[in-house]
């Protein structure tokens, strides 16, 4: 072990310095219900528990050359401070040795992302053609993110991406940076080269499952990966592009500023230009940050969700608040009764052999959705316990997200 050198989380060293360096990493053990939530890389890989405890933390170890490490991480550092979408980097391994003293590989460590799905772990279900759009659009946002924050991806894929459930569809996560840059601002240039990497990468990808008989049938791989193109495009002019009102209409600019808001983005600063003589009003997005939701549902429940969780969780909380007796209590008085009378009453019913299979605000908007579908089928609202009971029986020993059930995955949606 002499020569060993790890950089990293400070509250991360003493658990990765327990790992096994002096083996090569494809002969590392790895819980069964581990790798098949392991994507497709060039490099090895291996999902690894932090410690003997079954319920610990879960770390990606790859190998690759020490120059790529250390610049991954570091890539990976900046995006987690600007709160990017990304999986988070714990470490870089170098200087290790087999036991005969044979030079061994350095070693990137990132921190598992719970409930996340490499896109052929979800195609290998019965997925509809809908379901592989959503995630088509959930990396083409994912991609408007990155480049908002003037970072150039290079090897934009499905392959690079995690997938977690968001309500109805799919959020995205960045999980390899190693060609990655960080620039002031990104040219159209710039953008557009990455836009093209991401079209054949994607096509190509979807090609081969194509091939293999896994792709959706009746689906061109070519035209599903021109829907990231699209949606980039549309997402991108929206955010980014002068758009043309009515100057007579006088929520026109209100109604601009919540369908930024219904895509995820709160609009900090904005230019309004009005001409009178032209009779037109154009609305112009300075600045942008993604999250809207999510971060109004932590300021109001201290809940972290994805963007469309938290949009159905405000929602059903808007709800709750407007039924309360007038005059209305603070918010946060409302807040705690919430979250007692409705989101925790409904996670508690759920059995504890079954509790870390779906994140917990995925689950809510799950039973939520459940109970309309019942309610459809009685012809009536069949009730909150009624609606748990039929999605425990039915739906949920059926579905999980994430091949670790980590004791406390209930709790880990409050702070």
């Amino acid at each position: 072990m002499t020569g060993l050198r790890i950089l990293g989380l400070g509250e991360d060293i003493a658990a990765c310095s327990l790992l096994p360096w002096v083996t090569p990493l494809e002969d590392w053990p790895e819980d069964p219900t581990l790798t098949d939530m392991r994507g497709i890389s060039r490099h090895i890989v291996r999902l690894i528990h932090a410690t003997s405890a079954p319920d610990s933390e879960v770390y990606a170890v790859k190998e690759t050359v020490p120059e790529f490490a250390n610049r991954e991480y570091t890539i990976l550092r900046e995006l987690a401070l600007r709160f990017a979408p990304s999986v988070e980097p714990v470490a870089v391994v170098e200087g290790r040795k087999d036991q005969t003293g044979e030079e061994l590989p350095a070693a990137l460590v990132t921190r598992y992302l719970p409930f996340s799905l490499p896109y052929r772990v979800i195609l290998s279900d019965s997925i509809t053609a809908h379901e592989i759009t959503n995630m088509t659009n959930a990396l083409a946002l994912l991609l408007v993110r990155l480049h908002l924050l003037g970072f150039w991806w290079g090897d934009c894929s499905l392959s690079n991406t995690l997938f977690r459930r968001d309500a109805d569809e799919y959020s995205a996560y960045l999980v390899d940076a190693e060609t990655g840059e960080f620039h002031q601002s990104l040219s159209n240039g710039q953008r557009e080269h990455d836009l093209e990497i991401a079209h054949f990468n994607v096509a190509a990808e979807l090609e081969d499952l194509a091939c293999a008989g896994l792709l959706h049938p009746g689906m061109d791989p070519v035209r599903a990966s021109d829907t990231v193109i699209k949606r980039y495009r549309r997402l991108w002019q929206m955010l980014k592009e002068p758009q043309v009102l009515d100057p007579s209409d006088r929520h026109a600019v209100e109604r601009a500023m919540r369908s930024l808001q219904d895509l995820g983005f709160a609009v900090e600063e904005v230019e309004v230009q009005i001409d009178g003589e032209m009779g037109i009003l154009k609305f112009q997005p300075k600045l942008v940050a993604s999250g809207y939701h999510q971060n109004r549902l932590f300021e109001i429940l201290g809940i972290h969700a994805e963007e469309l969780q938290a949009k159905r969780l405000l929602a059903s909380f808007d709800r709750f608040r407007s039924r309360e007796k007038k005059p209305l209590p603070p918010v946060e008085e409302s807040a705690r009764r919430w979250l007692t009378e409705v989101f925790d009453y409904v996670i508690d019913l759920i059995p504890t052999e079954l509790r870390g299979r779906v994140e917990p605000a995925q689950m809510f908007h799950e039973i939520l959705e459940h109970r309309w579908y019942l309610g459809e089928k009685a012809g009536r609202d069949v009730g909150t316990d009624k609606a748990v009971a039929d999605y425990v029986a039915t739906i949920l020993p059926f579905r999980t997200d994430s091949g670790v059930n980590s004791a406390d995955a209930l709790d880990s949606h409050l702070v």
